[in-house]
C-alpha cells in the first residue's frame, strides 16, 4: 500500500506512547489527550474506519497520583510499578473515555498479557470481542495487564503489543505516535539526521539506524518500533512513525502528505494463522539451523530437516512455538516444533534415516514441517 493509498485503511491501531502523553516534567497532559481523540473521531466520522488504541500511560499516571518520583539510574522493582498501573489504569480509561465521549465515541477497556495472545483460543476470544466493539462503533483502548503480568506472561512494551493487536484484528495500518518525527539515518540530535520517509524493506541497515533505549518514563525505544515494524510488514500491514505532539499528523499521512516514517509490507499478507504464529504466539525456545537450512527454509520452501539442525536453546515440547534462526540474535522464521527440545538437540546433524536410532521412536522426518513454518522476513 502506497503512502498515497493509506487513504484507503479501514481498520487503524493507533499506539499512543507515554511521551506524547506526559509533558517535560512527567504530569500527564490531558490537553494532547483531548486534541489526539479529537483528531482520531473526526478521522472516523462517516469513512467507515474503526480505530483501535493502544495506550501507553497507566503507570506515570499512577506514580504521578502516588506522589512518586524515578530516581535516575535506579528503575522500581516489578511490584512498585503494578501498584502504580493499578492506580493509574483506572485514570487513563477516565482520561480517554471523556475524551471520546465529547465526540460521540464510546470507548471499551481492553488489557491482555502474552499469555492471552499466544494461546491460540484466548486469541481467537480476544478477537472475537474486538470484533463486537468494532461493529458497535466502540474505541477499544488496550494496554497491557501490568497489575498481574510477570516476566514471563509480559509483552514488554506497547509497541510490541500493538503489533500483536492488529494481527488479532486485521488491522491495514498500524500508526505508533510517538516523541520524534519518525525514524532518522542516525541520532536526530546530530547535525544533518535525515528523516526516512519511506522503507521499502527493513533490513540490518535500518535496524542499526533505530538504536536502542526508550525515554526514562517509557519501555520501549526506536527499536522495538522497527521491530514491530518488521513482523507486521511480513503480515501485510503498513506501519507508520509520527509525532504525536504534531498536530493532525495522522490527517496529513492519509491524505499522502510527506510525514512521519512509513513501512511498506510485504508483497503477500500472511493467513490468519500464520500471522498469529508470526507474532501472537509466545515460542518457547529457538532451534538452530546451518545457513543451508535457512536457504531451503526461506528461498524453497522447504521443511526443517535433521541434517540442517545444529542445536537448540531452551525446553519446548511438540506442538510448541519455536524461533528457527542461524544466529539466535535474529530469528528468521517461526514454526511448530515436530520434536521436543531435548530430541532436537539429539538429532542435530543426523540423517532422517537415522532418527529412530538416535532416539528409539520416530514420529516424523521433519524437525518442523514446512505447513507449520513461517518466515519473519
Amino acid at each position: 500500500m502506497p503512502r498515497r493509498s493509506l487513504a484507503r485503511a479501514r481498520r487503524l491501531v493507533v499506539k499512543v506512547g507515554t511521551g506524547t502523553l506526559a509533558d517535560a516534567a512527567g504530569r500527564f497532559d490531558r490537553h494532547n489527550c483531548a486534541r489526539l481523540a479529537a483528531e482520531l473521531s473526526e478521522l472516523a466520522a462517516g469513512k467507515g474506519r474503526r480505530l483501535v488504541l493502544v495506550s501507553s500511560g497507566a503507570v506515570a499516571l499512577g506514580a504521578e497520583r502516588l506522589g512518586l518520583q524515578r530516581t535516575k539510574g535506579r528503575p522500581w522493582d516489578i511490584a512498585t510499578k503494578q501498584a502504580c498501573a493499578a492506580v493509574g489504569q483506572p485514570l487513563l480509561m477516565a482520561a480517554w473515555d471523556g475524551a471520546f465521549a465529547a465526540h460521540g465515541h464510546v470507548t471499551a477497556q481492553v488489557l491482555l498479557t502474552a499469555e492471552d495472545l499466544a494461546n491460540r483460543k484466548r486469541f481467537l476470544n480476544a478477537r472475537r470481542t474486538f470484533q463486537q466493539l468494532l461493529e458497535r462503533d466502540a474505541v477499544p483502548v488496550v494496554n497491557e495487564n501490568d497489575t498481574v503480568a510477570v516476566e514471563e506472561i509480559k509483552v514488554g512494551d506497547n509497541d510490541t503489543l500493538a503489533g500483536l493487536v492488529a494481527s488479532c484484528v486485521e488491522a491495514e495500518l498500524v500508526v505508533m505516535l510517538t516523541d520524534v518525527e519518525g525514524l532518522y539515518d542516525r541520532n536526530p540530535a546530530e547535525p544533518g539526521a535525515r528523516l526516512l520517509l519511506d522503507v521499502e524493506r527493513i533490513g540490518v541497515e535500518v535496524e542499526r539506524m533505530a538504536g536502542g533505549a526508550g525515554s526514562e518514563r517509557s519501555t520501549g525505544g526506536m527499536a522495538t518500533k522497527v521491530k514491530a515494524a518488521r513482523r507486521l510488514a511480513a503480515q501485510g500491514v503498513v506501519t507508520a512513525l509520527l509525532s504525536g505532539r504534531r498536530p493532525r499528523a495522522l490527517a496529513d499521512l492519509l491524505a499522502g502528505e510527506p510525514v512521519g516514517t512509513v513501512f511498506a509490507p510485504a508483497t503477500e499478507r500472511l493467513s490468519a494463522r500464520d500471522g498469529w504464529l508470526s507474532a501472537a504466539a509466545k515460542t518457547k525456545g529457538t532451534i538452530l539451523v546451518d545457513a543451508g537450512a535457512r536457504r531451503a527454509i526461506a528461498e524453497q520452501g522447504k521443511s526443517l530437516l535433521p541434517p540442517g539442525v545444529k542445536g537448540a536453546h531452551g525446553q519446548f515440547g511438540v506442538g510448541e512455538p519455536v524461533e528457527i534462526a542461524v544466529d539466535p540474535a535474529r530469528p528468521f522464521a517461526r514454526g511448530l516444533a515436530g520434536y521436543a527440545a531435548d530430541d532436537v538437540r539429539k538429532l542435530a546433524g543426523k540423517k532422517t534415516s537415522e532418527i529412530e536410532a538416535a532416539l528409539g521412536f520416530k514420529y516424523t522426518d521433519e524437525v518442523v514441517h514446512r505447513n507449520d513454518l513461517v518466515l519473519l522476513e
